[in-house]
């Protein structure tokens, strides 16, 4: 059994809902956030507990060295939501979250634990298809042109810098490993307008799966639709993945 307190500092919001969970869902955040960028459980029912994954290197971890490559991100959660299992439960992940989320549920398919009853992947393009641009050698001053740090002043900028190239150095470092089809239900989410994938990269999921695939964009929405966008896509989690008892 994992000491409570490592999963705890992994997975944020984990036991929230002790009295009223029927069913969990685990959020993975895109690169450069961490666990309250994102505000799902207030737009879901209290029989749904949410657990953010809180990676290293940001917020109340942050002077925990970030990781910087897949293998190290899924065998270090991996166990964790292993022992998390006993109720019905689905991923969410953006991004860079939604291969950690695949990654993590191959994972557990390779330790024989109960797996998701859906993962709702968003904003990514399927596992193999290149990267359009990638970033994380670029130098200093122009990766933080590229990062969604308007809000933040240049002290803090800076300060997030080596967590936002460790994250972009774990996805684009990625390589995708033949295994048979999850036979979890996808649904693919994104923003209709989002320049940074297009529906073909995101049909290209559909051969992750023996189960049912879904594809659903948000009209209008950019890439980091999460943002503002809680209350829709929850509806949109709940719709698929029903809060039951």
């Amino acid at each position: 059994m994992t000491d409570p307190g490592l999963a705890a500092s992994w997975l944020r919001g984990l036991g929230s809902r002790e009295l009223t969970a029927r069913r969990r869902l685990f959020v993975f955040p895109h690169a450069g956030a961490g666990a309250s960028s994102y505000r799902l459980a207030a737009y879901l029912p209290d029989t749904v507990e949410v657990c953010t994954v809180q990676l290293p290197g940001r917020e109340n971890r942050f002077t925990d060295p970030a990781l910087t490559s897949m293998d190290e991100a899924v065998a270090a959660l991996a166990p964790l939501i292993a022992e998390h299992t006993d109720q019905p439960y689905a991923f969410f992940g953006h991004s860079m979250g939604s291969l950690i989320a695949f990654e993590t549920a191959r994972q557990l398919r390779r330790l024989g634990t109960r797996l998701p009853d859906r993962l709702f992947l968003s904003g990514m393009r399927a596992p193999g298809l290149p990267d359009r641009d990638p970033r994380h050698t670029l130098p200093d001053d122009e990766l933080l042109a590229t990062a969604e740090f308007d809000d933040l002043d240049a002290e803090l900028r800076e300060l997030l810098l080596p967590m936002l190239r460790a994250d972009l150095t774990l996805c684009e470092t990625y390589t995708h490993r033949t295994e048979a089809p999850l036979p979890c239900p996808l649904t693919v989410l994104a923003g209709s307008a989002d320049d940074s994938v297009d529906e073909a990269e995101l049909d290209g999921w559909r051969e992750h799966t023996s189960a049912d695939f879904e594809l659903h964009l948000f009209p209008g929405a950019p890439h980091l639709y999460v943002r503002g966008a809680e209350r829709q896509l929850a509806e949109t989690i709940t719709r698929a993945f029903p809060a039951r008892g």
